[in-house]
């Protein structure tokens, strides 16, 4: 296992604001720094965000695991202009990862989820929530059953959703350092309990997503 010992990091710096449309949020200013890591990648770190509960593998440098609630919620918030962001304490996947490649920044809390605030759809944005997912899944059926839920929670109101990465043991390690999955199970707990769950391989999708469903595992 190989000892990271040098990141580049950035600064995030904002500024203060009267009300939120005169608020530069989703664009912080990002100054270079170096940012020394100094400890052997650790295999989970778990980290409760605003948003949402990770266990984070540095040595993948990808989830392990994600939970978080999508609420019956109003958009007051845009995307517009929102990059992906490393945190400076966690090893995590970055913008090296993804570059000319199939594989997209997928978010896992899905940023269209949290469009009720700034601050709440900007967390959405941390290298800690993104996955390298197929760029066919991440637009597509991925996509559309995250739409699917947000009507569920309108319906049915506040779910629970859970995320389990799946690696196989020969999964493929980029050049620069980030583990593939080979596959997702989503699991969504509703108010009164019921649960519904699927499974996605990383791949290019043939059907639509309600043909991934499955049994939820006990």
């Amino acid at each position: 296992m190989k000892k990271i010992n040098l990141i580049l990091g950035t600064i995030l710096v904002y500024f203060s604001c009267s009300s939120p449309t005169d608020c530069c949020l989703p664009n912080p200013v990002e100054t270079p720094i170096t940012v020394v890591k100094d400890w052997e990648p650790r295999d989970a770190v778990l980290i409760e965000g605003s948003i949402f509960t990770v266990s984070y593998n540095e040595q993948l440098q990808q989830p392990n695991w994600i939970r978080y609630n999508v609420r019956p919620i109003e958009k007051v918030a845009d995307r517009d202009g929102m990059r992906f962001y490393e945190v400076d304490t966690i090893i995590t996947s970055d913008d090296y990862d993804y570059y000319d490649n199939v594989w997209d920044r997928g978010h896992l809390a899905p940023a269209g989820s949290f469009t009720d605030s700034y601050e709440n759809l900007y967390a959405t944005f941390s290298f800690l929530n993104c996955t390298l997912q197929k760029d066919q899944l991440n637009r597509g059926e991925w996509a559309d059953l995250e739409s699917e839920i947000r009507a569920w929670a309108h319906e049915h109101g506040t779910l629970n959703v859970e995320i389990q990465l799946h690696f196989n043991e020969d999964a493929t390690v980029l050049e620069t350092g980030a583990t593939i999955p080979s596959g997702y199970t989503k699991s969504i707990t509703f108010p009164d309990e019921s649960k519904r769950c699927f499974y996605f391989p990383n791949q290019d999708t043939t059907e639509p997503w309600s043909e991934y469903e499955i049994d939820c595992p006990n």
